[in-house]
């Protein structure tokens, strides 16, 4: 055993192991050596973020087969990517040597389940050449049931069903481990009966879906009558190491469990507080019973840090300590203390984006590469503010993970209907929405309608006019294309009577498209509905008029690449994880935003700490500098509403934070920039806030109705109603806002 050393904050440590050992010792830490070095048994290695998991569990596999412990096909060793198995195989092989690694039980779950499946297939009713399905096909297959089985497909949308079907199976339930009244309502009470059907539909086409994958396998493994099946598993697998074990599901635990019941020589590496995705299955609960599942487990946890400067570990370290359901560790490193989190508290939105975009252009003179830095957003609607000041700046971005905000297929549909409105003659525009939302009209029906076009030399849209007054084609149709048409020239006549936001939200609205994707049960529905309003409340408010609007996109969507590759990387929280920046921004630390209050509100004290454990990630993403960010008040679906900053801001200590916020701005808090003069606790239930009046602040004054107030960003103004603390005024310039009482004082004279 190693020699213990105590570090700066009294902490003993393990010295690094000596650099003249086996290659795959080499620069290793105390504690990463004992994992990698580690006998038989249960381990797991607790890895915090930066801690070098990925390189512990190479140097693991590659000492077991250098030890002679086992042979390359005894050994199952899984990740949750392909990018990441093979990183893996190229790592291994370089460390013992350019061994080939060929054949290796190395892969996804789902890889190695399905090499598993081709040998047994016939145990669960399929032959060995089955099919994999992708979503698509599954949706498809489960709607020809639902159809068959006169289910209203637009009441009870396939892709919703599935999405159910799906979580059972990442919980390996079988049909017949389910009741009927375990579907609840969905599917008019009928989904159980729809997924037995899907299975037995799918045996007899040989194909499966990816969870069934697992499933299977399970299923196999379980029975009594296939006991050496398994056995011969559990005696061929001397080992299992197993990558980002916190994002595993039941299935995948079971199947794990199963494997590693004979030898236990199971080692998990993964980090609880990088749980980030219950809302796709994973449980956080597999890693936090590690040592109940496995009596006798070994824990080794990996904290000393070779990412984060020494403030931005404590700031993350802090937030995420107010978590109850973590198994703990700190995280350290031997660097300087570096930079502390600067925290801005700012007006609105736009402010917010004005700041950060300073920021940006302050490191790129200093020498920074715009690749170095990141703006990470809760929602995905935060990233246009971003995209539009870029833009005008002429700063690289790209979006990780989707693409930019106008190019979304819902914000391209939204600005069909718009481009329409302003120039009939635009054919794309127009054939993009004839039939969307679903209106009867056909591709059979566009051709007709175009070659009537190109006849009478018209545009597309006059066709469609046209051939609602004809007899050519069928009464439903021509229906349709009066109604559609007749709809545009009442909406075209609203031009320059009404602010062009209004009347895109009106046509939105009466076109049926938002409720379109109100209806479809989609996980990304909500998200393509927020773009939507941020579209219309957001981007088009900015601008004058329609027109200006329309050209200002078409220019966006013109930009070219002229950067050689040196991005700004824009993505969401939960796509940020297992990267890392030299410079992140962190924006819209607000309540209800950040932390998610639907996430909350479905999941409660689960889905606060999950919450939680994304802010944990996001800081741990910074290298060198982090920036968190707030708004005091932010435009919401064309309203301004007033925002409390996030409870996590709170939970960062200001010994590791810089604070700055907005000049002008009123009061001093407990959190820097919140103007209210008041804490902000939190009752029993940990999810909503309440406002506890310090000694040292007065309270507000009582304002009524009709009262004349003034606002320091926003100046005078007259209250028009009055909601508790809330008050909605009609301001000099002719826009209503809400905001707190305490941001206003009452007006002079």
């Amino acid at each position: 055993m190693q020699p213990q050393t105590t570090s700066r904050d009294g902490t003993e440590r393990t010295p690094a192991a000596d650099v003249c050992g086996p290659p795959w010792l080499e620069g290793l830490n105390g504690p990463q050596a004992q994992a990698v070095q580690y006998g038989d048994g249960p381990l797991l290695v607790l890895a915090g973020a930066g801690t070098g998991k990925t390189r512990v569990l190479t140097a693991r596999l590659a000492c077991i087969l250098h030890q002679g412990r086992a042979r390359p096909f005894e050994i199952l060793a899984v990740t949750f990517t392909n990018k990441a198995a093979q990183e893996m195989r190229e790592r291994v092989a370089a460390l013992l040597g350019g061994v080939q690694t060929e054949g290796w039980w190395l892969g996804t779950f789902h890889a190695i389940c399905a090499k598993m499946l081709r040998r047994h297939a016939d145990l669960v009713g399929l032959s060995q050449n089955f099919t994999i399905l992708d979503p698509d096909d599954q949706i498809r297959l489960l709607k020809q049931i639902m159809e068959a089985a006169n289910i209203d497909t637009k009441k009870w949308p396939p892709r919703q069903m599935i999405a159910h079907i799906d979580r059972w199976k990442d919980k390996a339930r079988r049909p017949q481990d389910l009741s009927a009244a375990d579907g609840g309502e969905l599917a008019a009470g009928r989904l159980v009966e729809i997924y037995k059907t899907y299975q037995r539909r799918l045996k007899e086409i040989n194909a499966c879906d990816f969870g069934d994958l697992l499933l299977h396998m399970i299923t196999i493994f379980r029975a009594p009558e296939n006991a050496h099946i398994l056995e011969t598993y559990q005696n061929r697998f001397r080992y299992i190491l197993v990558d980002e074990y916190q994002d595993t599901n039941v299935a995948q635990y079971m199947w794990l469990r199963l494997l590693a019941k004979k030898s236990g020589n199971l080692c998990c590496v993964g980090d609880d507080d990088q749980s980030i995705y219950g809302w796709r299955g994973a449980e956080v609960g597999n890693i936090l019973r590690f040592e109940e599942d496995f009596p006798g487990a070994k824990i080794v946890r990996l904290e000393q840090n070779y990412r984060s400067t020494g403030h931005i570990l404590s700031a993350a370290g802090a937030v995420i300590a107010c978590n109850e359901g973590r198994l703990g560790k700190t995280l350290w490193s031997d660097d300087a203390p570096g930079e502390k989190v600067r925290v801005f508290g700012l007006w609105d939105g736009y402010a917010e984006a004005r700041r950060i975009s300073e920021e940006i252009e302050t490191l790129r003179a200093g020498g920074a590469k715009f690749a170095s830095m990141a703006v990470l957003v809760r929602a995905g609607f935060q990233m246009r503010a971003f995209e539009e000041r870029f833009v005008q700046l002429g700063l690289p971005y790209r979006v990780i993970g989707g693409p930019r905000f106008y190019e979304r297929a819902e914000i391209r549909d939204a600005l069909a209907y718009l481009r329409v409105l302003a120039q009939p003659a635009d054919d794309l525009a127009f054939e993009r929405i004839i039939n969307l939302p679903k209106r009867g009209i056909g591709d059979a029906t566009v051709q007709i309608l175009y070659a009537h076009a190109r006849a009478q030399e018209i545009s597309l849209y006059a066709s469609a006019a046209d051939a609602a007054q004809s007899e050519d084609l069928r009464p439903k149709v021509r229906g349709a294309l009066s109604a559609l048409t007749g709809d545009f020239e009442r909406w075209r006549s609203l031009l320059g009577r009404m602010p062009h936001t209004e009347l895109a939200a009106q046509i939105l609205e009466e076109s049926g498209y938002i409720q379109m994707w109100k209806d479809d049960k989609s996980p990304e529905a909500p998200g393509r509905v927020e773009n939507l309003r941020e579209l219309v409340s957001g981007g088009m408010a900015e601008f004058d008029s329609l027109e200006e609007f329309l050209e200002h996109v078409a220019l966006v969507l013109e930009t070219q690449d002229t950067h050689g590759g040196d991005y700004i990387s824009i993505m969401t929280l939960h796509g940020a994880k297992g990267l890392e920046f030299d410079t992140v921004f962190l924006p819209g630390w607000e309540e209800g935003l950040f932390p998610s209050q639907r996430t909350m509100d479905e999941n409660g004290l689960r889905g606060l700490e999950e919450e939680r454990r994304l802010a944990y990630v996001g800081l741990t993403r910074a290298r060198k500098r982090a920036y968190v960010s707030y708004a005091l008040s932010r435009l919401t679906y064309g309203n301004w509403v007033d925002a409390i900053p996030s409870r996590f801001v709170d939970e960062l200590p200001a010994e590791h934070i810089l604070t700055e916020k907005d000049g002008g701005m009123p009061g001093q808090s407990s959190v820097p920039g919140r103007s209210d003069g008041r804490s902000v606790h939190w009752d029993s239930s940990g999810f909503r806030p309440k406002a506890a009046t310090s000694a040292a602040a007065a309270p507000a004054p009582g304002y009524k109705a009709g009262a004349q107030v003034r606002h320091a960003k926003f100046g005078n103004g007259r209250v028009i109603h009055v909601d508790g603390h809330k008050l909605d005024i009609q301001f000099e310039d002719g826009q209503n806002r809400r905001v707190m009482d305490s941001f206003v004082s009452p007006a002079e004279g």
